[in-house]
């Protein structure tokens, strides 16, 4: 599904270190591994910032929870995810998987503003979809930051 960009600069911390320098690729694997998703047929690679993912996951939300995961790692600034599969899509119809929307958060941002702007005005309330969108990599609705990237679940129509 291509490359996805992030900010360098902002994300989860893992392990010690220097802040400019990029995970190590255990810890990367560690941290997807902890979120539960069901990505224990997905190799990760770490190229200089770069994470690569490949292998197969269930279902389009599991391929959106895995790129954010690992994407808002502090050090990361790009995932490629072109040899990411999704097992549902391929077994349906291999040109089925959806192009992710993706969101990055900004000064002054919370989940109610992003909503409206994304389901539009009035919608605001839509913002537990975003919220159950991101679960487990978010723990609660007012612990977002800026820079990090949230996933943007369409609405049911």
């Amino acid at each position: 599904m291509g490359f996805f960009d992030f900010i360098k600069s902002a994300g989860k911390k893992l392990g010690i270190g220097d802040d400019d320098a990029a995970p190590d690729v255990e810890a990367v694997k560690k941290e997807l591994a902890s979120h539960n998703l069901g990505t224990d047929k997905v190799e990760v690679a770490v190229v200089e910032d770069k994470v690569v993912l490949k292998g197969t996951v269930k279902d389009q939300s599991a391929f959106e929870k895995a790129v954010i995961a690992v994407g808002n790692t502090l050090g990361i600034s790009k995932v490629e995810a072109d040899e990411l599969k999704i097992a549902e899509a391929e077994a349906v119809m291999p040109a089925a998987a959806k192009a992710p929307v993706f969101y990055t958060v900004k000064k002054g941002d919370n989940l109610w503003k992003i909503a409206e702007a994304h389901y539009g005005k009035g919608k605001g309330a839509k913002h537990t979809l975003i919220f159950e969108a991101n679960k487990p990599m978010l723990t609660h609705p007012d612990k977002i930051y800026p820079g990090q990237v949230l996933r943007i679940p369409p609405l049911a129509d």
